[in-house]
C-alpha cells in the first residue's frame, strides 16, 4: 500500500527526522506487533495497563485493527471500524484475536474480529476497507485555530506546574501524581490547560495535540491508522466528566462502544490536533465525539464513543 508521503499529508513541517531503529515507537515494535498463531489468529500482549487494572481500550482497538488489516490486500485502505467492549480485559493474560473474512468485494471488504480471553469474547469489532476511489463530492469542517504544539507545555511540565501551586487541593494532587506516574507511549499537549480556579466552570470540550512517542516512518498507512486507533481512546471519555469532576468522584468508568472513520492519509508520529466534545450525558452513560486534524487543516479521522460513567458525590473538604 502507498505510504503517506509528506507532500500528500501536509505533515512534513514540524515533524521529526528518521531516527535510529532503537528509537522506533513502542506502539509499532511491541503493542501493535501481534504474534501469528494460525491463519487469521493472532496473540497480542500488553504494554501499559491503567491503574484500574483493566486493559486499555485503545490497545484492544488498535490490536484488533492490526489483525483485520493482515487479512486484506495491501492496496486497500481502512475507512471505518465499529467496536463493542463486552467484558473487562484481564491484564494478566494475553489476548487472542480471531478474524473472520466476512466479505471481500471489488470496492469494499469487511472483516469481523473477536478478542478472546479465558475462552470468552471481551471485544468484538467490524472493520471495513475500501479501494481508493476518486470523488467529485468533497467537503469538510474547518480546523479550529489554536496555538501550535511548539508553543504549549508538555504533560510533565504542566503537571509539575500544577503540583507547585500551594492552593492545590489534595484530591487533585493525588490524581495528578497518579497521571504523572503512568508510562503512556503517546505525547500530549493541552491547548487550553485550565487554571485551578476554572475547574468548576469547564465545558464538556477539550482539545490537545497528540502523537505517538518514537518514530514510525512512512510505512504502510494502515499501521498509522492502527496507532491512531490506540491514541483515540486516551482521555476521550473523560471529556464527558469535565463539567462534573469537581462535584463527583468516578466510581466506575468504562467504554461501551467505539467507532472511527478514516478520511485522509496521516502520520500518527507527527502532531495531530484532537478535538473532543461530549454533546450528552445521562442514564449513567456519556457520549463523546472526536476529530483528529492534521497540521495542514485536513480532517483525518472522526471518532465517537459511549461509555458507562458511575460517580459518587465528593465529600466537601472542611474549611476549619
Amino acid at each position: 500500500m502507498s505510504s503517506p508521503e509528506a507532500s500528500e499529508d501536509g505533515q512534513g513541517g514540524g515533524g521529526r527526522g528518521d531516527p535510529p531503529g532503537d528509537l522506533r515507537s513502542v506502539l509499532v515494535t511491541s503493542v501493535l506487533n501481534l504474534e501469528p498463531l494460525d491463519e487469521d489468529l493472532f496473540r497480542g500482549r500488553h504494554y501499559w495497563v491503567p491503574t484500574t487494572q483493566r486493559l486499555f481500550g485503545g490497545q484492544i482497538v488498535g490490536q484488533a485493527l492490526v489483525a483485520a488489516a493482515k487479512s486484506v490486500s495491501e492496496d486497500v485502505h481502512v475507512h471505518s471500524l465499529h467496536c463493542y467492549f463486552v467484558r473487562a480485559g484481564d491484564p494478566k493474560v494475553p489476548v487472542l484475536y480471531q478474524v473472520e473474512r466476512t466479505r471481500t468485494g471489488t470496492s469494499f471488504s469487511v472483516r469481523s474480529v473477536k478478542a478472546v480471553q479465558h475462552g470468552k469474547p471481551i471485544f468484538i469489532c467490524q472493520a471495513s476497507f475500501q479501494q481508493a476511489q476518486p470523488s467529485p463530492v468533497q467537503h469538510q469542517f474547518s480546523m479550529p485555530i489554536v496555538p501550535p504544539p511548539e508553543e504549549l507545555l508538555d504533560s510533565e511540565t504542566l503537571i509539575n506546574q500544577y503540583l507547585r501551586d500551594p492552593n492545590l487541593q489534595e484530591k487533585y494532587r493525588v490524581e495528578l501524581n497518579r497521571i504523572a506516574a503512568q508510562e503512556v507511549p503517546i505525547e500530549i499537549k493541552l491547548v487550553k490547560p485550565p487554571a485551578l480556579s476554572q475547574l468548576q466552570e469547564m465545558e464538556p470540550k477539550q482539545m490537545f495535540w497528540v502523537r505517538a512517542q518514537g518514530h514510525i516512518g512512512e510505512g504502510d498507512i494502515k499501521m498509522h491508522c492502527c496507532v491512531a486507533a490506540y491514541i483515540s481512546d486516551y482521555a476521550f471519555l473523560t471529556t464527558a466528566l469535565l463539567p462534573h469532576q469537581w462535584q463527583y468522584k468516578v466510581r466506575f468508568m468504562v467504554s461501551l462502544d467505539h467507532s472511527m472513520w478514516f478520511h485522509a492519509p496521516f502520520r500518527a508520529d507527527h502532531w495531530m490536533l484532537y478535538e473532543c466534545e461530549s454533546p450528552w450525558a445521562g442514564g449513567s452513560r456519556g457520549l463523546v465525539h472526536g476529530r483528529l486534524w492534521r497540521r495542514d487543516g485536513v480532517l483525518a479521522v472522526t471518532c465517537a464513543q459511549e461509555g458507562v460513567i458511575r460517580v459518587t458525590p465528593r465529600v466537601s473538604e472542611s474549611k476549619l
